[in-house]
């Protein structure tokens, strides 16, 4: 299964954990990371990740989601037709970067583009295109599906 996760979600474990639906987005971003680490999942990297994360003011954090680069499948670099595409995408009310990602997954051909950010999945519904949703509701369904397959 091919992951592109956005910024949103990279930097959830470097937000503030008081607030109870950023913590569970953290344990579920930390989840998604080990399988991604340990090859069950795959993970796509991007031109417009790379630059959002060079722009990240905290050091650390801006070190360490580096690293996930290394660990990524596929690179997606930028391309005339991921431009065009993602002003198409930003007719639908998607944000310049947020329609960058979504055309960066697209031509990866991710399964998810996992993020923590409610507007990007909202508006997102209306293209129809890919499954955007946020890193809980992701192993929910996983978990779900790896059930069905048991069972069958």
């Amino acid at each position: 299964m091919l992951l592109y996760l956005d910024n949103c979600c990279f930097n959830r474990p470097y937000d503030e954990q008081a607030h109870q639906l950023v913590y569970l987005e953290t344990q579920a971003k930390l989840y998604i990371q080990e399988k991604i680490f340990s090859g069950q999942y795959g993970l796509i990297w991007s031109y417009i990740l790379q630059f959002e994360n060079d722009q990240n003011p905290p050091i650390a954090a801006k070190l360490e989601i580096a690293k996930w680069k290394n660990l990524s499948k596929h690179w997606i670099s930028a391309t005339d037709d991921i431009t065009v595409k993602a002003k198409h995408y930003q007719s639908f009310g998607l944000h310049a970067k947020d329609a960058l990602h979504y055309a960066c997954a697209m031509e990866a051909k991710a399964d998810y583009l996992l993020t923590t950010d409610k507007q990007l999945i909202k508006k997102s519904s209306a293209i129809g295109e890919l499954k955007v949703i946020n890193p809980l509701r992701f192993i929910a369904e996983d978990n779900h599906h790896e059930d069905r397959q048991r069972n069958h």
